[in-house]
C-alpha cells in the first residue's frame, strides 16, 4: 500500500489544461521532491491532495483509502504547507497554534506543551504574541510548518516549504522533516530549487505540461545515460529537468547584445 497514490489525475481551467492523466505512487516513510517549469501543475496537485480544488477526473487514496472531495477524515492522519498562506494573520503564532490544535483534538496540556517547544525550536518566541501579519514572509513560513507537524501526522505535504526562508531555519526545518521521516512520516515537497531537492529527498519526480514525466531515486540520478553513443551519464537533477522540460531551440537562445 502506498502513502499516496495518484491515478489518471485531471484539472482544467475553463480552455486550459492544468492536469493531464498524471500518476504518481509514493511509497511510505520517503521524501519525494515533485519539480517542474511554473504554471505545469505542481500547486494543482498539491490544492486537489489538500481538498482546496476539485479534480475534474481520476483517482486519489491516502493509505490505501480512496479521497474523496470535501472528505476530510484524512486530514487528521496529513499536514499541509501550502503556496497560498491559510494563516489567520489577525492572531499571534501562539494563538494560530493554539488554533490548530484544538482542531486536531489535543488536549490542553499536550497543545500547550508542543507550542511552547515549537515556537522555541523555530525561533518564534520572542515574537509569539505579535500579529502574524506584521511576520516576514520566511516567519510565516515556519509557523504554517509549526502548524503542519503540531499532531505529528503520518503524511507531510508541502508546497515550497524553503521558499523565503534564510538558511539557519531552513536547516533546522529539514533536520525535523528527517526526524519525523525516521518515525515513519512520508513526505511530499514540491520546490523550484533541484540542487536542494537532490541533496535532501529519497525520491524526485518531474511534473511537465500536467503530466510526470521522470520519476527516480535521487541516488540513481548521476547514472542515468545522457547520450547512448558515448554513454555519457547526467551530472545532476538540473540537467535532466532542462531536457525533458525545455526545447531544444529554447535552450539554445540568448540576448542580441550579449
Amino acid at each position: 500500500m502506498y502513502a499516496i497514490e495518484i491515478c489518471d489525475l485531471s484539472k482544467s481551467y475553463n480552455k486550459s489544461t492544468a492536469l493531464s492523466s498524471l500518476n504518481l505512487a509514493i511509497e511510505n516513510n520517503i521524501i519525494m521532491g515533485l519539480v517542474g517549469p511554473n504554471g505545469h501543475g505542481k500547486s494543482t496537485t498539491i490544492n486537489i491532495l489538500a481538498g482546496v480544488i476539485r479534480k475534474n477526473g481520476g483517482t486519489i487514496k491516502i493509505n490505501g483509502k480512496a479521497l474523496n472531495y470535501l472528505d476530510f477524515k484524512y486530514k487528521k492522519d496529513v499536514g499541509f504547507l501550502l503556496e497560498n498562506s491559510t494563516l489567520i494573520e489577525k492572531l499571534s503564532a501562539e494563538e494560530y497554534l493554539t488554533f490548530v490544535a484544538m482542531m486536531h483534538n489535543l488536549n490542553k496540556d499536550e497543545a500547550k506543551k508542543k507550542i511552547e517547544e515549537l515556537l522555541e525550536y523555530f525561533d518564534l518566541k520572542n515574537t509569539k504574541n505579535k500579529w502574524i501579519e506584521s511576520f516576514s514572509a520566511g516567519m510565516k513560513k515556519k509557523v504554517s510548518l509549526a502548524a503542519a507537524i503540531i499532531h505529528t501526522p503520518k503524511i507531510l505535504i508541502l508546497d515550497e516549504p524553503f521558499e523565503n526562508v534564510d538558511p539557519v531555519s531552513r536547516k533546522k526545518m529539514k533536520d525535523i522533516l528527517k526526524r519525523m521521516q525516521l518515525k515513519g512520516t512520508t513526505v511530499l515537497i514540491t520546490s523550484h530549487a533541484l540542487a536542494e531537492v537532490e541533496d535532501f529527498c529519497d525520491e524526485v519526480a518531474i511534473i511537465n505540461k500536467g503530466k510526470i514525466v521522470y520519476k527516480s531515486a535521487t541516488k540513481e540520478i548521476r547514472s542515468k545515460i545522457k547520450n547512448e553513443l558515448t554513454q555519457e551519464t547526467y551530472q545532476s537533477l538540473e540537467e535532466i529537468f532542462i531536457d525533458l522540460t525545455t526545447e531544444k531551440e529554447d535552450q539554445e537562445k540568448t540576448l542580441s547584445w550579449l
